[in-house]
């Protein structure tokens, strides 16, 4: 097994687990699945017997194509080896068996942003502003590396124990910059329509740290409403929509919601990509003068 630093059936052979479970990992139930990546719970105990929870992502590299294999995954890993940051999944280890990567990580017990929402509808103003303060550092902490995103999204926004905001997936992360220090604009449609930026989805180069910025406005206003700024199921109409900036806010929350929580919503959901506020703006606009963070560790 290499190092790089449901059901057991569905999940990993019997060999596997047996190896894992030399190396200290227990594997527990799975949590979520995709094509060819399954997500499980895990468990980890070092030499003298502490355990921490995790999460461990398994990607079948003989089930995955071959630009996911070759291009976005050996990126990825680059990626996720280098990030440090308290509001940003903490990676365990990257294992290696045969076909298949082992990607253990924290595991984040209060589970995804969108889940909560749907379970307790609208986030009220006060909690909106501290997790959307943690998404805003987080990203600021990427874009100062030159790292984008490019799959913002609810279900992404994964809450620890103590409901601090960890952004997870960097499936489609990749550098806005070359080896020369040249921008780099982006060309991959990545991500969800609904969350993507409208020089997105019209299909031009775009700079992908601004589409990142879009992203995170939609997560804004659905922590807020409880539903999405567009309607995603007609993408002429879908930006038609974000060109002419027809979001509104649910008629009961209208007078609840802050104008300055409103202006930061709106200002990041500016169709003209110039003049869309990037992070170094909203962590320094008006809205999150106030905040209160909980200052959370890379494990809480």
């Amino acid at each position: 097994m290499t190092n790089y630093g449901g059901s057991r059936q569905l999940t990993a052979r019997s060999s596997d687990i047996d190896a894992l479970a030399q190396r200290g990992y227990n594997i527990g139930h799975k949590i979520g699945e995709g094509s060819y990546a399954t997500v499980i719970t895990a468990g980890y105990a070092d030499e003298s017997g502490h355990g921490v929870n995790l999460a461990c992502k398994i990607i079948d590299k003989a089930k995955a194509p071959t630009d996911f294999v070759h291009k976005f995954f050996p990126r990825e890993l680059e990626i996720l080896t280098k990030l440090d940051h308290p509001n940003i999944i903490q990676i365990h280890s990257i294992l290696q068996r045969g076909p298949k990567i082992f990607i253990f990580m924290r595991y984040a017990e209060k589970g995804d942003l969108l889940t909560h929402i749907k379970k307790t509808g609208p986030i009220d103003e006060k909690q909106s502003k501290v997790w959307f303060y943690q998404m805003a550092k987080a990203l600021r902490y990427l874009h100062t590396h030159d790292i984008a995103h490019r799959d913002l999204k609810c279900e992404n926004i994964l809450l620890s124990k103590r409901l601090n905001v960890k952004l997870a997936d960097f499936g489609f992360a990749r550098y806005c910059r070359d080896e020369s220090g040249h921008q780099l604009k982006s060309e991959t449609y990545c991500g969800s329509a609904a969350y993507a930026a409208p020089e997105v989805v019209c299909g031009v180069p775009y700079d992908p740290k601004m589409a990142d910025a879009w992203s995170l406005g939609v997560i804004l206003f659905i922590m807020m409403n409880a539903k999405m700024p567009f309607d995603d199921s007609n993408l002429t109409k879908l930006l038609e929509d974000q060109r002419g900036k027809k979001f509104s806010f649910r008629r009961k929350l209208q007078d609840v919601i802050s104008p300055h929580a409103k202006a930061t919503v709106s200002v990041l959901l500016e169709p003209d990509a110039s003049t869309r506020w990037d992070l170094r703006e909203i962590l320094n606009c008006s809205w999150l003068v106030s905040v209160e963070d909980p200052r959370p560790s890379a494990s809480n």
